[in-house]
Formats: C-alpha cells, sequence, structure tokens
C-alpha cells in the first residue's frame, strides 16, 4: 500500500492539476475585501514561509509551530510552509507556547521573542507593507516575507508518525494528517468557522481537487454569494 501523501503532496497535485484554478476564495465582509488565491500563488506563498521556517528559524521535524491567527487565507500559507518543513502545527491554547509563533498580535510578537523565541508578525489586510507595531526582533511579514525565495526544497521529509497536528491538544501524525477522499471531486466547500474549521475544510477538498470559499465576518444572506461562487457544500 503506497504511503499516504501529506499537506506538501496534496498542493503538488493541485499544481500539477491545474496551478491556475481558484483554490482559496476569501471574503471579508468587514472590510469588504475578495482575495482569490490559485494554487500557483498559494504555492508562491507557502514557498516563501517555507523557506523563511527553515532558513531563518531552522525548523523542521520535531519544531513546533504555533498558529496564532484567525481562519484566514495568511493562515493557510502558513500551516502549508509548516507542514512543507515537516514541522508541527499547534492550533490553540497552546500555540503560543510553541518554539515559533505566527500571530497576528503585536503584544504576543513582543512576549515570544522576549521570551527567547521567534515570532513571526502578521498583518491580515491584504496590501499591508509593513506592520505599524512590530516589536524589535519579531520578523514584520508584511515587510520581510518578499525577501524569500519563490521556490522550496525539503531539506527533510517528515515520517508518517511524526507529529503534524496538534490541536487543542489532539495529536495528528503525517500519516493520518491528509483524510480518505469522501467529497465529490472538485467540492467547492463555504466555510464561515474559525482556524480550525478552514484547515479542515482546506485539506478535504484539496485532496478531492477542490476549492474552498472562506467568508470571515460574514453578514446577511449568503444564498447570492453562493449561488455566485458555485458552492457545492456547506460546512
Amino acid at each position: 500500500m503506497p504511503p499516504r501523501p501529506t499537506p506538501a503532496d496534496v498542493l503538488a497535485t493541485l499544481l500539477r492539476s491545474d496551478p491556475g484554478r481558484p483554490r482559496l476564495t476569501c471574503y471579508d465582509d468587514a472590510t469588504g475585501e475578495r482575495i482569490e488565491l490559485s494554487a500557483k500563488t498559494l504555492a508562491n506563498w507557502v514557498a516563501k514561509a517555507a523557506n523563511l521556517l527553515t532558513e531563518d528559524a531552522d525548523a523542521g521535524p520535531g519544531t513546533r509551530v504555533g498558529l496564532d491567527l484567525p481562519g484566514h487565507w495568511r493562515a493557510a500559507y502558513w500551516a502549508w510552509a509548516t507542514w512543507s518543513v515537516g514541522a508541527t502545527l499547534v492550533t490553540g491554547p497552546g500555540a503560543a507556547q510553541a518554539e515559533i509563533v505566527v500571530t497576528d498580535s503585536a503584544d504576543r510578537a513582543a512576549a515570544t521573542t522576549a521570551a527567547g523565541r521567534y515570532a513571526v508578525l502578521v498583518t491580515l489586510a491584504a496590501l499591508a507593507r509593513s506592520h505599524p507595531a512590530a516589536p524589535a526582533g519579531a520578523v514584520d511579514e508584511a515587510k520581510d516575507l518578499a525577501a524569500y525565495g519563490d521556490r522550496f526544497d525539503p531539506w527533510q521529509r517528515p515520517g508518517p508518525a511524526d507529529p503534524a497536528l496538534d490541536a487543542d491538544g489532539e495529536h495528528t501524525a503525517y500519516g493520518l494528517i491528509v483524510p480518505d477522499p469522501h467529497w465529490p471531486t472538485g467540492t467547492r466547500v463555504l466555510v464561515t468557522g474559525d482556524l480550525t474549521a478552514m484547515l479542515g475544510a482546506l485539506m478535504h477538498a484539496w485532496a478531492v481537487d477542490g476549492s474552498v470559499v472562506l467568508v470571515r465576518n460574514a453578514l446577511g444572506d449568503q444564498a447570492a454569494r453562493l449561488a455566485a461562487e458555485r458552492v457545492t457544500l456547506v460546512r
């Protein structure tokens, strides 16, 4: 029996299948933003973040990377970057105690660096060029991430028993993190939940050559949006 795919394998399959097709469409009804990312664009973001994690933070199998972000398109590429380097993604309350913390809170970033750990401060706004309150010692993602390479070649691949996800203390190994496909091929799923809901929907949808529509701060009836985006499943 062949080994189960990793999240990095799933993204690579999307690139081979159709690199230009939208795979993650994100709305924020509080700001009016709409962002659409193809597999090619996602892979570019993932590569830059993965190169930062390996080159600057020495991340790899055994490293714990805390994702202290809401369900957001930026959280998607940081999750896949973590899995691309073979590290353990930590979500929930434990994220703030990880060796590397990726956060949108300047206070959390400052506390992380003060404790001698590595912090990446993320600005959620799509066109941000820097964070106005970035603390000394933290990576200002909006300013610094563009300098990293658009291609990532992992130094090590995780083993199937290596920990891929620590979600609120619930552990999932790399050999089990990608689910057995049970959604129809090409499913386009709407998600309005938190980080956990978004990551689960991405993993399931991408495993069946599908895509995700993420809505933050949803306002009003979503029926027209579902029709316009050709959503086939709501989670």
